[in-house]
């Protein structure tokens, strides 16, 4: 699920509007292969490469960050990552790589959730991955009667989760368009969505402590998505594996952290201070502060600007 629109269950603090989601971290089974998959189905290049770790982009801030483990297992029913979307600035940008898919025959499934165009696919290891582009002008996403209901800009229904009209997306193809390109440069991570144990749990850690905006919440669907300056969503949070899902073993590939990125020190500030006063530990990484949601889910909170 990709778009939600209908928002406005504000704490008495929100976090900076123009709060971003950055890098995700993930724990990988096989490094080479990993970097192998990213450059050539995804068109991802490799920043950096260091041992058992490396980064990939978009040639700008790293996108992705992997690291290799020894002996490590997918395991199943647990918290952790759902996927991470990649965000592409335009139609044509996402007809190039959902066209790059089609010409290396890699299993992926085309979708319109009416307000973004999209597709969902795996990595070798299991890791969800969604491309997306915007599409407002086609519609909209609402909370109605405690479920999710998607509106064309007509006013007609949708489920929000119609096969998607590639030929449609493909004519903004142009003749001379590289389908072995690089990621455009203002590719970026859009948002993240998690399996947590609890979705009220959650929303009470991402929207109560880190001060993220409820955009919508279904108990029926189980999930609820949240944001930062009115986006449809940064973070989707759902307990499609159970309620009380534990998290997945040390010795699991996935999700290691994602982080979310603050646009001036003041703002992650005041973040830091309601975190203390709620009396969650904190660790200083390389990258940022690292913290645990309830599902022990980690995330890493910094200053890019």
């Amino acid at each position: 699920m990709n778009a939600v629109l209908n928002s406005n269950t504000k704490t008495e603090f929100s976090i900076h509007p123009a709060t971003l989601m950055g890098l995700v971290s993930l724990t990988v089974a096989n490094l080479d292969n990993q970097i192998l998959f990213y450059q050539q189905v995804l068109g991802f290049k490799l920043h950096w490469r260091e041992g058992n770790k490396a980064a990939l982009g978009a040639g700008g801030a790293d996108l992705l960050r992997l690291t290799e483990e020894p002996n490590l297992k997918k395991y199943r029913g647990v918290t952790g990552l759902y996927h991470f979307a990649v965000l592409f600035p335009n139609r044509r940008e996402l007809a190039c790589a959902v066209a790059r898919l089609s010409v290396l025959k890699y299993r992926n499934h085309p979708t319109d959730h009416i307000m973004t165009k999209t597709t969902y696919l795996d990595d070798p290891e299991g890791n969800g991955i969604e491309l997306y582009c915007e599409s407002p002008e086609d519609g909209v996403f609402t909370i109605e009667n405690n479920d999710f209901v998607t509106r064309r800009a007509d006013g007609t229904l949708s489920d929000g989760r119609e096969p998607l009209d590639v030929d449609a997306l493909f004519s903004h193809l142009k003749e001379d368009d590289r389908l072995d390109d690089s990621l455009p440069p203002e590719t970026r991570v859009g948002h993240v969505h998690l399996h947590v144990r609890n979705v009220q749990e959650a929303v009470d850690f991402y929207h109560g402590i880190l001060g993220f905006d409820v955009m919508g919440m279904s108990s029926t669907f189980k999930a609820a998505f949240i944001s930062a300056g009115g986006y449809h969503h940064h973070l989707g949070l759902n307990a499609w594996q159970g309620e009380g899902a534990p998290p997945a073993s040390a010795d699991s590939v996935g999700l290691r952290y994602f982080t979310v990125d603050f646009q001036n020190q003041s703002a992650l500030d005041e973040v830091v201070a309601r975190i203390d006063n709620a009396g969650i530990a904190s660790n200083k990484i390389e990258d940022g502060l690292l913290i645990y949601d309830p599902s022990q889910n980690g995330v890493v909170l910094r200053v890019t600007a």
